[in-house]
């Protein structure tokens, strides 16, 4: 059975054991990223919808050269919607994109917008 391993940013990790859950778990090639928000260095949510948006993508940063699968969730999806693909395009520029499940929420603890991923690590990087 292969061992499963887990992955922290600098400088977050009371923030996982607080809630006792992983940042990111690596499984062989595969990075399963928790869902990430914009927060502000204070952990507190960023007030501007698109800035928050941006924020949570920069936490995915260290996984973006091959994600295969998106799962974001909206509280506002309907009215959010066109800002979030306006960013999403600046990420993810060309084809294949990766699959994409958007859902829309009630709640997301005082924060607006919240990404999840899976990504393969290149072999380069394993």
């Amino acid at each position: 059975m292969s061992q499963r391993k887990a992955v922290f940013p600098a400088g977050r990790h009371s923030l996982y054991e607080k809630h006792g859950y992983s940042a990111t778990i690596q499984s062989k090639d595969l990075l399963f990223v928790s869902g990430q928000v914009g927060s502000l260095q204070d952990g507190s949510a960023e007030p501007d919808f698109e800035k928050q948006v941006i924020l949570a993508f920069e936490n995915l940063r260290h996984t973006l050269e091959d994600i295969v699968d998106v799962t974001t969730f909206h509280t506002d999806p309907e009215n959010q919607l066109d800002s979030i693909m306006n960013i999403k395009n600046t990420i993810f520029k060309e084809a294949p994109y990766p699959a994409w499940t958007a859902i829309g929420v009630t709640w997301l603890a005082g924060f607006d917008f919240e990404i999840k991923v899976i990504a393969r690590i290149p072999d380069d990087k394993r």
